[in-house]
């Protein structure tokens, strides 16, 4: 196993609470899955901040893919979960899945951080 890519990324909250706003329902169902909306929604004091968290995950997972929004990868092909008591995980759909098998990517390690204003991950794309 060999670390093959890195993709960090920082979400500043304000403004993506400003989006959700904004756009309504609309922005959170083609950016988050129903299962990350689901998280996110239970935590109701820091909402904002777990989606700003998932949200700052799929930057980086798109920069360890090295796709950006392009190459047809949806943001819910990227989806960030959590078992009680493990540290998050994400899981590739659709396109991005067959793009991480392209470039040999065999599992995405991530980390998530909040302090407001901002929150971050860090992605790592790990080879077989």
């Amino acid at each position: 196993m060999a670390v093959v890519a890195l993709g960090m990324d920082l979400t500043r909250i304000d403004r993506l609470q400003a989006t959700m706003d904004r756009r309504g329902q609309r922005f959170l169902d083609r950016i988050f899955t129903a299962g990350e909306q689901a998280y996110c929604e239970r935590r109701a004091a820091r909402r904002a901040t777990h989606y700003a968290g998932r949200f700052a995950v799929k930057e980086a997972v798109m920069k360890v893919l090295g796709t950006g929004w392009r190459r047809g990868v949806r943001w819910v092909d990227i989806e960030v979960t959590r078992e009680p008591g493990q540290a998050p995980q994400v899981s590739l759909h659709g396109r991005c899945a067959e793009i991480a098998a392209e470039r040999g990517i065999a599992r995405i390690h991530i980390t998530i951080t909040h302090d407001d204003p901002l929150a971050a991950a860090v992605a790592v794309g790990e080879s077989a």
